[in-house]
């Protein structure tokens, strides 16, 4: 349930009379190509305009061990995606009276601090100053197992208020797993029902329901991580995400839903205002999502080893959608070729040069980096054949070499550049630099 904003670049547009003969669809064939010859990408992805879909691909597999290839029907766990349709439902609930946007949490949730004045406004914004779970170090050790209602609630209500509710955004997967349990309570019906009755089944989304465990005999996918082969990732128990992060889908079906909402036949104008609404860079289950002189809405998603985009621009009515079981490339840019490639952008397909390593040559890179432009330290160790990078209070993440005395990280579009004789090492991402020196 990891949330990631993605800065979507390039536009232009192309019918879909044009889709079989323009260049730039064969040219985002090949890209994708690459990306499945080089273990890079393995998923889902779909585009529509104005309604229809004029573009879907699968690559890759939906489980490695059994050779079961992806199709466009391959399921996938689409993360925080999740929340965009959990806030769908909880506005379908204001506007059937069921719930109000200014009540309180307090008659449900008593334990939790400031729960007299935390509103349900405040969760569908993230303002509620309530401790995200999945952030406390202990939670990898028990996302695989099964929790009740009561025991989620009691891990939330343990960590004390981050803020004053209302005061700041600070992004929380509990305010969504709390929303789920208010549905359910206000309705008188699982979130699962909830979610069937008032959206997957009125638009006919056939592949989209609250996730359990991975069934790939249904076509569901299993996800996975790269080091140096495709190794099967742990598989969160869907009884903890709920409607923050637990509902399985495609990317058509998620294109569908998107071009549903925006086209006012989930929630009324009203609503969807609100949902857009955005304060802090925040909406309700939305982000907001630029590119050129143009701003689209929309949410990404990550859980165990799946990540997920999905957006909507008003200009043209695309809507478009990526769901991954397995990356090692960076999805904001596999995110600009698709929408190059829809827009009549350029856009260009990445090389991936092998460069050979001395194990032994690694020695001369370990060690903690330090840096007086960013508060943190970066520490460079040796599993094996291979460096691993971590940064202060992040994941470890492998390094691939890329030339002599350069390491990359595709996933983060991060890449670091060693000078052993001077102990300095130069940290590149997203157009920035950063310099680092040796301890």
């Amino acid at each position: 349930m990891k949330q990631f904003l993605v800065l979507l670049l390039g536009i232009g547009l192309l019918s879909p009379t044009c889709f079989a003969q323009n260049l730039e669809w064969h040219k985002l064939n090949s890209f994708l190509d690459t990306l499945e010859a080089h273990n890079k990408f393995m998923g889902n992805i779909a585009v529509s305009k104005n309604g229809t879909i004029v573009y879907t691909r699968s690559i890759g597999m939906t489980d490695v061990e059994l050779k079961m290839k992806a199709d466009e029907n391959s399921k996938y766990r689409i993360g925080s995606i999740s929340k965009t349709f959990t806030a769908v439902l909880v506005f379908k609930a204001v506007e059937l009276g069921l719930l109000d946007l200014s009540q309180t949490i307090e008659a449900h949730f008593p334990t939790i601090e400031n729960s007299d004045r935390i509103t349900v406004q405040h969760l569908l914004f993230h303002r509620s100053g309530i401790y995200n779970f999945t952030s406390d170090e202990a939670y990898l050790t028990w996302h695989t197992e099964k929790k009740t209602e009561d025991e989620l609630v009691a891990i939330i209500a343990k960590a004390e208020s981050d803020f004053e509710p209302g005061s700041q955004m600070a992004y929380s997967n509990s305010n969504y797993v709390l929303l789920t349990f208010l549905l359910e309570k206000s309705f008188k019906k699982s979130y699962a029902d909830l979610l069937s009755e008032y959206i997957t089944q009125p638009l006919g989304l056939e592949n989209t329901y609250l996730g359990g465990a991975i069934n790939p005999r249904n076509n569901e996918s299993r996800s996975y991580v790269f080091n140096q082969k495709w190794i099967l990732a742990p598989e969160s128990d869907m009884s903890i995400p709920l409607g923050a992060g637990g509902i399985v889908s495609t990317a058509s079906d998620l294109v569908k839903f998107s071009d549903a909402l925006f086209g006012g036949r989930l929630v009324n104008q009203v609503s969807l205002e609100l949902m857009t609404t955005i304060q802090d860079n925040c909406g309700a289950g939305l982000f907001p999502i630029p590119f050129y002189n143009l701003r689209g809405f929309g949410h990404t998603g990550g859980i165990d080893g799946f990540s997920s985009v999905l957006s909507h621009f008003s200009e043209g009515e695309v809507s478009y959608a990526l769901i991954s079981n397995g990356t090692s490339f960076n999805n904001n840019d596999i995110s600009i070729a698709v929408l190059s490639a829809v827009y009549g952008k350029p856009f260009t397909i990445p090389e991936f040069k092998t460069f050979e390593v001395d194990v032994s040559d690694l020695d001369q890179y370990l060690g903690v980096y330090t840096s007086s432009d960013l508060p943190m330290k970066i520490t460079i160790t040796k599993d094996e054949n291979r460096l691993i990078a971590q940064a202060t209070g992040q994941s470890a993440f492998p390094l691939e070499p890329a030339e002599r005395d350069v390491f990359k990280f595709d996933i983060a579009g991060v890449v670091l550049v060693f000078n052993p004789s001077k102990s300095t090492m130069l940290l590149k991402q997203g157009g920035a630099q950063f310099n680092f020196i040796k301890e």
